[in-house]
């Protein structure tokens, strides 16, 4: 197909488990891309502000699209944060339309495929995977604790039971025994709670699956450290933003000081946002947030940096199917690839959002349809969408 042009750039927001953002990219040849962008304010606008610059443009040149998107948004901040989250959003849909028009899935336009299918890793909710209990609640329904080690491990068990092999739990959901949870630091009695939780659930589940432990970024650079020690003897598949992301140093000496593998990246933008933190070893895992970190190929490209380290790859993902199939078309083209996070399990709308299936079994397939392979449901967006949103255009 020749001569084709963009003709509109759409965006809208919905209110699910998340705040997704989707983009649409229109052409004058009747074929539509659809994207995401990680969640928040204003990022729609951004997406919007962009069609003046992309209309009239070929859709098939994307790195060329997204550079110059990059250079048009710099005043606005396009290192980091919204202006990038929305970029990426417009270079999923760029994909997805390219795709379609060359009949090409994604994956094969980053490069090809290493393996057939994206493994996913389920994000667990301590105890409350078990039912009956609400946000914020330490107790369920039959008043048990859901925040005791027990319950991370039947949780833990429960999921594994439903076919998964990879899972994570937030080892700061309960901030039991912490005195003061702004200084940031975690005395011995809020360690060792910690280490139980580790213990129960990896002993539980043994060899059935991988087990990360996500820390948000909470803990001080020798709490970090101390609790990092405390776990080396467990099964730990990663722990996961032990400290805050701002200083690399901290973040290098604690993953040098221990055997746990340590995994960050998820609040860190493009490739010179991972740069250092590669190259000066400051990581065992990098884990971006494809939509939010720069779009597919920026992601390609991180990842590719990554492998000269000998350095795996995991995503972090919160996204809707439609950007968790995104994510799938970039964790299959890359030799490095671990895993990617799977967030939807406890939305019962989740997978409403796009008329195919995406998760299967413990993985996410990518097949040969073209563009990202899965299409956006504008009944369920409606239904879904921010007051004030605009809903999306079906056609062009």
């Amino acid at each position: 197909m020749t001569d084709v042009e963009i003709t509109d750039v759409q965006a809208t927001q919905v209110d699910a488990d998340w705040t997704w953002t989707f983009v649409r990219i229109y052409t004058d040849a009747g074929v539509t891309g659809t994207g995401e962008c990680y969640w928040g304010p204003g990022v729609g606008d951004i997406v919007e502000d962009s069609a003046e610059w992309l209309e009239g443009e070929d859709p098939r040149d994307i790195e060329p699209l997204v550079h110059k998107l990059y250079e048009i948004h710099s005043a606005t901040g396009s290192l980091a944060g919204a202006t990038v989250s929305a970029i990426s959003g417009i270079d999923i849909a760029l994909h997805d339309l390219a795709g379609k028009l060359e009949d090409q899935p994604a994956y094969r336009l980053l490069g090809g495929a290493y393996r057939d299918e994206a493994r996913i890793y389920v994000d667990c909710h301590a105890g409350a995977h078990l039912g009956g209990a609400f946000e914020g609640a330490k107790q369920d329904e039959h008043d048990r604790d859901i925040y005791a080690p027990e319950s991370y491990a039947e949780a833990a068990e429960l999921v594994v039971d439903e076919g998964h092999d990879a899972i994570k739990f937030d080892l700061d959901a309960s901030k039991r025994y912490e005195k003061d949870r702004h200084n940031r630091h975690l005395n011995a009695e809020a360690i060792d709670y910690k280490a139980s939780v580790v213990e129960a659930v990896t002993e539980r589940v043994g060899h059935d699956a991988d087990v990360a432990f996500d820390c948000h970024w909470n803990y001080a650079g020798d709490s970090a450290r101390r609790l990092a020690a405390a776990v080396e003897d467990y099964d730990v598949w990663w722990l996961e933003d032990v400290v805050p992301p701002e200083n690399l140093k901290v973040q290098r000496e604690v993953t040098q000081a221990t055997d746990t593998t340590i995994c960050a990246g998820e609040n860190v933008f493009r490739t010179h946002g991972v740069r250092d933190m590669v190259e000066r070893q400051g990581i065992d895992v990098l884990q971006p947030d494809m939509p939010k970190f720069g779009g597919m190929r920026e992601t390609v490209k991180a990842a590719n940096l990554a492998d000269d380290y000998y350095t795996p790859l995991a995503l972090h993902n919160v996204s809707s199917p439609l950007g968790t199939k995104a994510g799938a078309h970039v964790g299959v083209s890359v030799s490095n690839f671990l895993a990617l996070e799977w967030h939807g399990r406890d939305d019962p709308d989740w997978d409403t959002f796009v008329e195919e299936d995406v998760i299967e079994g413990g993985s996410v397939p990518v097949s040969d349809e073209p563009g990202l392979g899965v299409t956006l449901d504008l009944d369920v967006v409606e239904e879904h969408m921010k007051d004030g949103e605009t809903l999306l255009d079906p056609a062009p």
